[in-house]
């Protein structure tokens, strides 16, 4: 298993490397779009990094932290790739992320902030602002 950490490097290079750099906003919405798919997959989490309820939608705090002083600036910084992720686990995230990185941040903000999703029930109007996101919950969202 990988860490977030990693998988977000590993995103941000793919990005890079396909002249279609990401926001940390984005990054943040294509790792839980991972983890959530990854989970109905395999029954199991992609990283084992918490996944929390921020005013935004998902973030994986220590990433977020890690990439934001590009603010909401495209993330152009290639990283060193140590991600020990199989070939067809990459191939799953290759897929999420060619498809979701088109889609406008708001977009993913409005998708992510859907009633009775994840989300939803965990930000609660703000009274569960920054708690975990029940991995149960991440892996019935649709």
């Amino acid at each position: 298993m990988t860490t977030a950490i990693e998988l977000a490097r590993y995103i941000v290079n793919k990005c890079v490397e396909d002249n279609h750099p990401i926001t940390n906003l984005q990054l943040q919405k294509i790792l839980y779009y991972i983890q959530r798919d990854y989970l109905k997959k395999h029954n199991t989490r992609a990283f084992m990094d918490h996944v929390e309820a921020w005013q935004f939608g998902p973030v994986v705090p220590d990433v977020y932290y890690a990439f934001c002083y590009y603010g909401a600036m495209p993330i152009e910084n290639c990283y060193d790739n140590t991600t020990d992720m199989d070939i067809d686990d990459l191939d799953m995230v290759d897929r999420i992320v060619e498809e979701k990185r088109d889609l406008e941040p708001w977009d993913m903000v409005n998708d992510t902030h859907k009633r009775g999703g994840a989300w939803d029930k965990t930000y609660k109007d703000g009274a569960g602002n920054r708690s975990t996101i029940n991995i149960d919950l991440i892996r019935r969202d649709k």
